[in-house]
């Protein structure tokens, strides 16, 4: 068993912009095929810019705030209870355009680099 707190996770910064911050609950290793699983807020006008993974797959929830989700050139709404999964090779961005702090949590699963699972 694992158990982590939001409240005792210190902060770190996300790979794709160091401005926005993310507390990790797990890490890669501590589950068979998770790659993170974690929660990062965005200011406001804050960007994860354009990049794909070839070897997993993530998955979004917005738990606050508002903003957009580009995959493959095409604009997604990101709304509190909004759920988004990405597929391998999909480029994405995340950007809060509100005016208020957008919460995701987020999870990577490791896949086979040729696999689909959508």
């Amino acid at each position: 068993m694992i158990t982590t707190s939001l409240k005792d996770l210190p902060e770190e910064s996300v790979s794709h912009n160091a401005e926005i911050k993310k507390k990790v609950m797990l890490r890669f290793g501590d589950l068979p095929h998770l790659t993170n699983f974690s929660q990062a807020r965005f200011a406001p006008g804050q960007t994860a810019p354009a990049h794909a993974h070839q070897d997993m797959c993530e998955v979004f929830f917005v738990e606050a705030g508002s903003g957009l989700i580009h995959i493959d050139g095409k604009e997604y709404p990101l709304l509190p209870g909004n759920c988004v999964a990405i597929e391998p090779g999909e480029v994405h961005e995340v950007v809060n355009s509100g005016s208020v702090e957008l919460v995701l949590t987020y999870f990577g699963l490791r896949v086979e680099k040729s696999a689909s699972l959508f």
